[in-house]
């Protein structure tokens, strides 16, 4: 049986060893531990991390549960390999406290996604004229999982603080490509929200982790070799400010990095069949908007504005409405598309285009079922 350590007893909690089948044994602090098992979190596991993928490719059914914890784990490496790349009178420029909000920022980042991940906040919810992004919602409700679930007085013996959480919050969802004070952190540590979610250039540990996960449920090789990144990442001053760069001999590397995630676009994510039976999907959830959430009285079109229903919402929904026996015309007609992608009575696709104008990157394809929608 696995035991924890007297220090981490005293520290109130045991670490986490966890066996990923992309980065191997990772090992979580203790908070991270508590974090995982709430609700909220749990949640994720009926999350799938690519959406309608999984009715095209069969290995792609992992989820967002397994995808939050490898970025919590490539967050705290990341931000350790830059504390241990310091010079001595700089090692206060990250703190253990840094580190820790980066990892749970990374743990945290996905709590906001809905059933189908982008399908829903970037299809149904832009469908029904809802401008709110996943994001967002992250921050909302990891509000109300460190509530629900008491977390702040275990945050506190950590050593975090109210700004940490507003630090942790603004990590999930930057606005601006440089944080100011007030946003939990001094402009000198401007560099940690380049972790994450990395407004700046796009080369952050979430890329790192759905990049190496994705390809290999799916099957697919991976040029970019996150793990030698990692090793070969220090903090530089540019233009004044501190960045996380790295050797100009990795620059062939990070070109695969973009090479990959253009192939996975073009290959996966935008994939003809893919987009069809996602627009499918979308147009069942948006026939059923006024559907109640299952174990709640809340319409799937409001479940955004209430985090304890929007935790009952999952992948779950698609067979909520196939199986629902509802004659009401909105939920039948959603029933009747959802048999048709099981049935494999798919929209069908009448054309592609490229785009004319930056910035643009990937083709338009408009389905059969679409064309015929836009005509009337």
């Amino acid at each position: 049986m696995f035991k924890c350590n007297i220090k981490k007893q005293q520290n109130h909690g045991c670490a986490g060893l966890f066996n990923d089948p992309v980065h191997g044994h990772i090992e979580l602090h203790p908070l991270l531990v508590k974090i995982i098992d709430t609700p909220q979190f749990q949640r994720l596991r009926n999350i799938k991390q690519l959406g309608g993928a999984c009715f095209v490719f069969p290995g792609a059914s992992h989820s967002r549960f397994e995808h939050s914890i490898g970025v919590g784990y490539l967050a705290g490496e990341l931000a350790k390999v830059l504390k241990k790349r310091l010079s001595d009178d700089e090692k206060d420029l990250i703190t253990d406290e840094d580190i820790l909000c980066v990892e749970i920022a990374g743990l945290c980042h996905d709590l906001g996604h809905g059933p189908f991940s982008h399908l829903f906040d970037n299809m149904f919810l832009k469908a029904i004229s809802s401008k709110k992004q996943h994001e967002a919602i992250s921050t909302k409700m990891f509000d109300h999982m460190v509530e629900e679930n008491g977390l702040m007085p275990l945050m506190k013996l950590y050593g975090l603080k109210k700004e940490d959480l507003i630090f942790i919050k603004k990590m999930i969802n930057p606005k601006n490509k440089r944080p100011s004070q007030s946003e939990g952190r001094t402009k000198g540590k401007s560099f940690l929200f380049e972790i994450v979610s990395n407004e700046l250039n796009d080369i952050d540990v979430d890329k790192f982790d759905y990049f190496a996960r994705d390809c290999h449920y799916l099957g697919i090789q991976n040029n970019f070799d996150h793990r030698r990144f990692l090793m070969l990442a220090k903090l530089c001053e540019v233009d004044g400010e501190k960045h996380i760069c790295t050797r100009d001999k990795e620059e062939h590397n990070v070109y695969n990095m973009f090479y990959t995630r253009y192939y996975l676009h073009r290959s996966v994510y935008q994939h003809r069949v893919n987009k069809s039976i996602e627009l499918m999907i979308r147009d069942a959830f948006v026939k059923a908007q006024e559907m109640p959430v299952e174990g709640s009285n809340r319409m799937l079109r409001d479940v955004t504005d209430n985090m304890t229903t929007y935790t009952k919402l999952t992948d779950h929904v698609f067979e909520q409405i196939l199986n629902s026996s509802s004659k009401k015309t909105g939920i039948k007609s959603a029933r009747e598309i959802l048999q048709r992608i099981i049935s494999r009575d798919l929209y069908q696709c009448l054309g592609e285009t490229l785009p004319v104008t930056l910035p643009e990157v990937f083709s338009v394809i408009i389905f059969c079922d679409q064309w015929c929608q836009m005509q009337h």
